[in-house]
């Protein structure tokens, strides 16, 4: 097959992966083939974490940071530094083409992770994320009601802030930034942010990493906000029963779901988020463009 002048070898198109609801191998592929255009930006230049399920969902997965060796020699890869020993690299895939996107998905790389920061410096993050997470029995519903108020804090700051579901249980929430800053400086400003949310809301919101304590609430994961942690790209597919997208949201539809306490508002799967991109364009785009710049951390 010829992609974009690059030839690949594609194997085993018929292979269902999501055994729950027929979906296969060949139509992941022809998900990120089409939702390229506007997953590229927000993943291209950026050190990917695949999660890598070669024998479907309901099977044994792994994770892989070092790109693999019978890559194609086109194949873009950056060296970062490990987490465990600076003098120890990984050489990290990059996703900057339709033809890597395409082998990825051929590889069941059913899950994209990148850094926060782009492959030519990667102690400066391009953005600031909350990873909200739920602890039964608090559900997406309340993630979207934290949201809201995170927003206001937010929007108090002088922040503009994009939601997406997290494409399983959650939502993240990223503040763009794509100005020079570094790790010291945004972690501990998420990890106000969390704080300051904890004490106005301590019934509904804990930012301790203790999960003993998250019952009933939801997490704010201030912690992500690392050069060596990644978040699930925007419109990643997630391993679940059926092909589920981690999904850019409007304001509107996380009032909606607030207001209702309609889970099914922010549950989408592959078909529907190319269809919400064929009505809508990329609702992400603020991510990878607006320049702001970070503020002194909330008191």
């Amino acid at each position: 097959m010829i992609v974009e002048g690059r030839e690949l070898k594609l194997s085993n198109l018929d292979k269902v992966l999501y055994p729950a609801v027929g979906f296969t191998k060949g139509e992941v592929i022809d998900y990120y083939s089409r939702i390229a255009p506007v997953l590229l930006p927000h993943v291209g230049d950026r050190p990917l974490t695949l999660l890598r399920y070669p024998e479907g969902v309901e099977a044994d997965h792994f994770y892989e940071k070092q790109c693999p060796k019978h890559r194609p020699e086109w194949v873009r890869t950056v060296e970062v530094p490990s987490e465990r020993s600076a003098s120890k690299k990984i050489n990290y895939c990059l996703a900057d083409d339709l033809p890597t996107l395409v082998w990825l998905a051929n590889l069941a790389s059913l899950e994209v992770h990148p850094l926060l920061a782009h492959s030519g410096d990667v102690t400066r993050p391009a953005s600031v994320v909350f990873d909200l997470d739920p602890g039964p029995p608090a559900d997406v519903v309340a993630c979207a009601r934290v949201a809201l108020v995170l927003r206001e804090v937010l929007d108090d700051l002088g922040l503009d802030s994009c939601p997406k579901t997290s494409g399983k249980k959650g939502m993240q929430m990223h503040v763009p930034l794509n100005t020079p800053v570094t790790y010291d400086r945004t972690k501990p400003f998420a990890h106000a942010v969390a704080q300051l949310l904890e004490k106005q809301q301590p019934k509904d919101v804990v930012s301790r990493m203790d999960k003993a304590v998250r019952k009933g609430k939801v997490f704010i994961d201030w912690s992500q906000n690392d050069e060596h942690k990644t978040t699930v790209a925007v419109y990643s597919l997630r391993a679940r029963e059926r092909p589920a997208v981690s999904t850019p949201l409007t304001w509107d539809e996380v009032e909606k779901a607030a207001a209702t306490g309609d889970a099914s508002r922010l549950d989408f799967d592959a078909a529907a988020v190319l269809a919400r991109v064929d009505d809508h364009g990329d609702l992400y785009a603020p991510v990878a463009e607006l320049e702001q710049d970070l503020p002194a951390a909330p008191e």
